[in-house]
């Protein structure tokens, strides 16, 4: 058995099922989800999910799912699953699996009175294509094996409807088909390694539902195309290997390209190569482009996360430091007067994060202690950093402007700038308009930072022009954000003076290389963050003592939002946290770490097969939510892990 299996008990169980998705990435954009059963629950589910240059990088759902019907002695089997209205699940071919497992690839073993049928996923690193094998393991008489595409061709943001639009033709290719449902779209190639009749029947299936989009409280209804469907006999020990992809394919060579795909996975036998495996998928090459993908299946790349995510997706998972100066290199090109993209590319771009460009000083402090070598870090990286640093210094904005207490004040009406962003109607949910208390421990450990690499490269004019300024941020720091008699940070302060709710983002103060902030400070708060906001899932991000409290995240968007950054638990901070800890109480602190990270590992076989989730509830049991796999979950636990095997020595607890 597995480390990533499920039973047919299990799997014929639909309340457990279809609350566990699989992902599988290119490496390029391109992605594949759906449930550990085959039934899409979301929009963004798919088989071959891939971004579009055409339509800006963005990515849309081709092949939504594939339907197999086993046929012997002309009775049919048909081993699909869809969701119709009125709770009805048609057909219902989830109870013929019996047996799901991970590894080396997503694979179902389905039994059909003597007939065992196995189906593997593989989606092909670099290439917009998934291949699919069948093997019939066992049968005792004549079988045929038919193969049901349903076509969206459509934004996984958005849902397709029948219309009189549609091409409905397709193309004979070798063993295969290939079809265009609108003309603006690439052509999808759907191949078979052997030969088969193909029977045209073009239909439409009418108000398949999505139950987590419904949940959501979005549209979850969606009208899918089929052209009609491949047909094949198959004998006892054969195996046939499906394609789809951008492109027409070479039919003979599908089996071998299989077969090497599934010898070049990564080991996903335990939580540690589980959490590697993910890691990678967040890294993707696109040209001479490397960039971080903030989380599937629904988000794009965004300039805060990727810093956040960068050394704990690189550095800590394989020592990759190639991809980390990849994206560093990548994200280095966009600065814009100080700024980087928060979401978006070229025109496209919104330059509204105002801790991305913090960050990035942080991922790069990152890359330097992993590479010992600052002076090539400062031949990199310098020049950018000195002008983010005087941009900000400078004053980027209005909206973004350093005081001369040295702080950096921001906030702009309407607009939430910090990475607590959430916005409803009447505005950002936290607004934190004014000195914000990660922000400014960013900057002060960035500029200490660039005056750290300056000393060591010769620039004595830099460290000249900010080494007063820093020690005046030090000073600023302290008499601006800590509160004596409460003991802890202030999340921000704005003209009415110290805002005192108890939030995570103190945590970070505690944290970072140069701390503006004493020992004896940082004890105090992590006392606080731990009786508080700590949980074994990470941290609140409001006290449950709050009247603002929201110890759940589900529901609509507007629910949603009001309850993302008001007690919703995030993993990403949980890492400064534990940092923070190890600094002041070194080994000592291993048990502890070890007692929050170990349950992480329940969460490979739940929500996100083989990942950790984006967000998860305030209130106990903390129910994962959010994306299913998210980049700065993954890369902070695997830094903690990093972390307990640098302490691990001195483990006291065993």
């Amino acid at each position: 058995m597995s480390y990533l299996n499920f039973n047919k008990d299990e799997l014929v169980n639909l309340q457990y099922s279809l609350h566990r998705e699989i992902l599988s990435t290119n490496r390029a954009g391109a992605y594949m989800s759906t449930t550990i059963v085959g039934c899409n629950t979301r929009k963004y589910h798919g088989l071959l999910v891939c971004p579009i240059e055409k339509f800006n990088g963005e990515s849309y759902v081709l092949l939504s799912s594939l339907d197999e019907t086993v046929i012997q002695h002309d009775q049919s089997f048909n081993l699909g699953i869809h969701q119709y209205p009125g709770g009805i699940y048609n057909p219902r071919g989830h109870k013929y699996i019996i047996d799901f497992e991970f590894e080396p690839t997503p694979t179902l073993v389905y039994r059909v009175g003597g007939v065992v049928l196995k189906k593997e996923f593989l989606m092909e690193h670099n290439a917009d294509r998934i291949l699919i094998k069948y093997t019939l393991l066992e049968a005792h008489s004549d079988t045929k094996l038919r193969l049901r595409p349903f076509l969206a061709f459509r934004s996984r943001h958005k849902l397709s409807k029948a219309n009189l639009f549609v091409n409905t033709d397709t193309d004979k290719i070798e063993n295969g088909i290939a079809s265009r449902l609108y003309t603006e779209f690439p052509t999808l190639n759907m191949q078979l390694s052997k030969k088969n009749e193909f029977v045209e029947n073009p239909d439409w299936y009418y108000n398949i539902e999505y139950s987590e989009e419904k949940e959501r409280g979005y549209d979850f209804q969606e009208d899918l195309f089929t052209p009609g469907y491949l047909e094949m006999p198959i004998k006892k020990g054969e195996s046939i290997v499906f394609s789809a992809s951008l492109k027409e394919e070479k039919v003979k060579t599908l089996a071998d390209a299989f077969e090497k795909g599934v010898a070049s996975r990564p080991p996903k036998d335990s939580f540690l190569n589980c959490l590697k495996n993910s890691a990678t998928q967040f890294i993707v090459q696109q040209g001479k482009d490397t960039e971080v993908i903030a989380g599937y299946p629904w988000f794009g790349r965004w300039g805060r996360d990727t810093f956040i995510a960068l050394p704990g997706l690189t550095l800590a998972a394989n020592y990759d430091l190639e991809s980390c100066k990849g994206v560093l290199d990548t994200m280095s090109g966009e600065v814009n007067n100080g700024l980087f993209p928060n979401i978006g590319k070229s025109d496209h771009a919104a330059y509204n994060s105002v801790d991305a460009p913090m960050w990035y000083f942080w991922a790069i402090q990152k890359y330097a202690e992993a590479t010992k070598d600052q002076k090539t870090v400062w031949k990199a990286y310098g020049e950018k950093m000195k002008a983010v640093l005087s941009a900000f210094r400078s004053g980027v904005n209005e909206h973004i402007l350093m005081h001369e207490n040295g702080l950096i004040w921001a906030g702009q009406e309407g607009k939430a700038l910090t990475w607590m962003d959430a916005v409803v109607e009447e505005g950002p949910v936290t607004p934190r308009r004014g000195y914000a208390v990660e922000i400014n421990a960013l900057w002060y450990n960035a500029i200490r930072f660039t005056i750290e690499l300056a000393e060591a490269n010769g620039d004595k004019e830099f460290v000249k022009d900010w080494k007063d300024l820093a020690d005046r941020i030090e000073e600023s720091y302290v008499s601006t954000f800590w509160n004596e008699d409460l003991g802890y940070l202030a999340d921000y302060v704005d003209e009415k003076g110290q805002n005192l709710d108890i939030r995570s983002n103190q945590v970070i103060a505690t944290s970072l290389p140069y701390s503006p902030v004493s020992d004896e400070i940082k004890s105090n708060v992590l006392n606080v963050i731990k009786r508080e906001l700590l949980t074994f899932k990470g941290l609140r991000t409001l006290s449950p003592g709050h009247v603002d409290y929201k110890g759940i995240y589900s529901g609509d968007q507007r629910t949603r939002d009001l309850a993302y950054h008001q007690g919703t638990v995030w993993v990403w901070q949980l890492s400064h946290y534990i940092e923070a800890n190890f600094k002041l109480y070194g080994d000592a602190f291993y048990g502890d770490a070890k007692w929050i990270v170990e349950h992480f590992e329940e969460d490979m076989t739940d929500y996100g097969i083989c990942s950790i989730a984006e967000v998860y509830d305030g209130n106990p049991p903390h129910h994962p939510g959010g994306s299913i796999s998210q980049a700065w979950s993954v890369s902070e636990v695997l830094r903690i892990l990093q972390m307990m095997e640098q302490h691990k020595k001195q483990d006291k607890k065993k």
